[in-house]
């Protein structure tokens, strides 16, 4: 069985440790602590971690977050890999900092690269990880919050909570979204 794991994130030495770019760092986490590596593919780098007999094709869409969906559909096409079966992880400022919720659809909430995924896919019901990044910022500061650096607070708990999120990425493809969800949420 495939699965594809997208994380979102913006390409460039200068988003790498950005809040936007949470989705690479859960996949680059992933990926070294699974002894595998990411190589140029198709408008994404691709990996490929075999998990308890399943195939988890990871994703680092190469389009910037705003035209995410280009990668996730043409993997998705590519791999024959249903809807339910993807997974996109991505950052949320409507969750505090480090708290993760899986959903299995929900709307895109002003994410833009949520939002680019579903008018490509022309559907919200796709299961999503969410990764809190809070939302300490003034009004009409958002863009320049999320493609900030994490805090010196936020760098000591971000390797727990990556690890956390790359647990959830194989029980999602182990034991499916429903259990997932009841183990995951809310921590």
């Amino acid at each position: 069985m495939k699965y594809l794991i997208a994380g979102l994130g913006n390409i460039g030495d200068e988003y790498q440790n950005t809040r936007h770019n949470i989705g690479f760092k859960i996949l680059d986490d992933l990926a070294e602590a699974s002894g595998i590596f990411f190589a140029p593919g198709r408008y994404a780098s691709v990996a490929e971690l075999k998990f308890k007999g399943r195939k988890l094709i990871l994703i680092k869409p190469a389009t910037y977050m705003n035209l995410s969906g280009k990668a996730v559909n043409y993997y998705l096409q590519n791999e024959k890999i249903p809807l339910e079966r993807l997974l996109v992880i991505t950052d949320d400022v409507n969750l505090p900092f480090g708290k993760i919720r899986l959903k299995a659809k929900g709307s895109d909430g002003g994410h833009n690269g949520l939002k680019h995924i579903q008018q490509t896919l022309n559907t919200q019901k796709y299961p999503r990880l969410r990764f809190g990044v809070g939302n300490d910022y003034h009004p009409g500061q958002q863009v320049d919050y999320v493609l900030g650096n994490w805090n010196s607070e936020q760098e000591i708990a971000l390797p727990e909570r990556i690890k956390l999120c790359g647990d959830a990425v194989k029980d999602f493809a182990a034991i499916g979204l429903e259990r997932t969800m009841n183990f995951y949420n809310g921590k």
